[in-house]
């Protein structure tokens, strides 16, 4: 039978700050299972160059996967492995930490506007001490779909079902199966998607309001729609279905004029989630075989 999501939590972004003073908004949702498998959301936005000129210098990270995507701004990545990235307006780049790398991100722009993203996703237990990965993606790379109904739509990872289609992004190499979308409705206009049936949704409203089965959703609002395994019963007695012998759940959305919002859908990892600073792991007891792994010298060698 087809599952029309409905939103089962919202979440509100809060102010902080991170690497040398760099300003951000934040959703965090570390031991939230209907979050998995994403960590957190960083939003990065601001005309002032003095909110994010400090960049974030070197830093280790374990266990972790991050998206980094750049609406408008330019800022180049290193790491301890010898790789080097130009982040450009409307590219992306996707680290895979593993076991350990060292990397920074430092503007390259001295003055203008900035608004970016870095998403934190969780990697399951097999793959935490694996060989760190990165890959850059230049803007050209990202397919841009548009239609007067529906505004702009660019996949950056994994891919999204609509009606008419099916829209493939750059990245397909993450832990497990996932996809992170970029949709721009301009003159307002509505989106319906299918998800696969076991993954968790997740949708982040960075300008203006959406609308999900009449729950409206604010900027820097992030909502959940999680998969049917982690409703309670009282929650799935309120999920409309319809057309027996199917398997598809869909995301149906209205937005109002000049809108945009990030869109997730994950395979959730149910397991435990030990979060200590950059690194993510199983247990406290991996958490301290981390740091000291990071302070004897270790992750420089791998």
């Amino acid at each position: 039978m087809t599952n029309i999501r409905n939103v089962q939590q919202v979440i509100n972004a809060h102010a902080t700050s991170d690497g040398d003073g760099v300003k951000i908004s934040r959703v965090a949702g570390f031991n939230n299972a209907k979050f998995s498998p994403f960590l957190m959301v960083d939003e990065l936005k601001s005309d002032e160059s003095k909110d994010y000129v400090g960049g974030f210098p070197p830093h280790p990270h374990r266990g972790i996967e991050t998206l980094t995507y750049m609406v408008q701004g330019h800022f180049q990545h290193k790491d301890h492995m010898g790789n080097t990235g130009e982040l450009r307006s409307g590219g992306a780049q996707w680290m895979a930490a593993g076991r350990g790398v060292i990397h920074s991100e430092m503007p390259v722009m001295e003055e203008g506007a900035l608004h970016g993203f870095q998403i934190w996703i969780n990697q399951p237990a097999k793959n935490k001490m694996t060989p760190a990965r990165y890959h850059d993606f230049q803007p050209e790379t990202i397919y841009e779909h548009r239609a007067s109904d529906l505004g702009l739509v660019r996949v950056i990872a994994g891919d999204i079902k609509l009606k008419d289609q099916v829209i493939q992004g750059p990245l397909s190499t993450t832990g497990v199966p996932l996809s992170v979308a970029d949709w721009k409705p301009e003159t307002g206009g509505e989106l319906s998607y299918a998800p696969p049936e076991t993954h968790n949704v997740m949708v982040y409203v960075y300008q203006g309001e959406l609308t999900i089965n009449d729950q409206v959703i604010h900027q820097g609002q992030l909502a959940l729609l999680p998969s049917q395994e982690f409703l309670t019963p009282e929650e799935k007695a309120l999920t409309p279905l319809e057309e027996a012998g199917s398997n598809e759940s869909w995301v149906s959305m209205q937005a109002a004029k000049n809108s945009g919002a990030l869109l997730f859908s994950g395979e959730p990892i149910n397991e435990p989630v030990v979060h200590y600073g950059p690194f993510v792991m199983n247990s406290m007891q991996e958490i301290e075989q981390t740091i000291q792994d990071y302070n004897n010298g270790l992750f420089e060698t791998y």
